[in-house]
């Protein structure tokens, strides 16, 4: 993030506050995002003349006494550009099983995981990555084999495969999840739809 004139001398003061005072000159930026205990602290220090493709394009900030891997909020800077992307349905697990049916779509975990990897697939053709995510939304869809509620435990399995420490992915999406009644087709548990910035 490149600080305004007017707010390097309170960035100035907060690195001064972490031990990193001499690193704040008027030739230097300082890059803030959430940690777990406050809103903002410094990640990196980098010279005011970096290219606008190494400028931080996201502010994070994480949950407050809590590891679960989704970010509080996000702040973009201006000047970044927004990606909305449409919602992703999963692909058939077995598509010889009987068409619609839990061996044709497999459970929530495995719906997820096609999802994502649906997503993958096509942020690479928009030269975009999950590390650019800002915002998630998840539909789920009750699993009748999980008592008609949505398995949020299968669907966390698979989303820590891609995010938080264990995925060695720290750049979190801020992220809602919302039971719904159906999706497009019968069987589906699970579609995403999510907002990314452009580095």
């Amino acid at each position: 993030m490149q600080h305004p004139k007017g707010g390097r001398l309170a960035a100035a003061v907060l690195a001064a506050s972490l031990g990193l005072a001499a690193s704040a000159s008027a030739s230097q930026e300082i890059h803030l995002r959430g940690t777990l205990s406050g809103p903002l602290v410094v990640t990196s220090i980098g010279p005011a003349n970096l290219e606008d493709g190494e400028r931080e394009t996201r502010i994070q900030h994480d949950q407050i006494g809590s590891d679960f891997p989704i970010a509080r909020a996000i702040e973009i800077p201006a000047g970044s550009n927004l990606v909305w992307h449409s919602g992703l349905v999963p692909r058939p697990l077995n598509p010889n099983a009987p068409r619609f049916s839990r061996e044709y779509w497999g459970d929530t975990k495995a719906q997820t995981i096609s999802v994502m990897e649906r997503l993958v697939e096509s942020l690479d053709d928009l030269g975009l990555s999950l590390d650019d995510i800002i915002k998630m939304t998840v539909f789920l869809v009750p699993d009748p084999q999980n008592g008609n509620r949505m398995d949020f435990s299968g669907f966390m399995e698979a989303y820590r495969e891609y995010y938080g420490a264990d995925a060695g992915r720290m750049n979190l999406p801020a992220r809602s999840t919302v039971g719904v009644a159906d999706l497009v087709a019968p069987g589906m548990l699970v579609e995403i739809e999510a907002i990314f910035v452009r580095r």
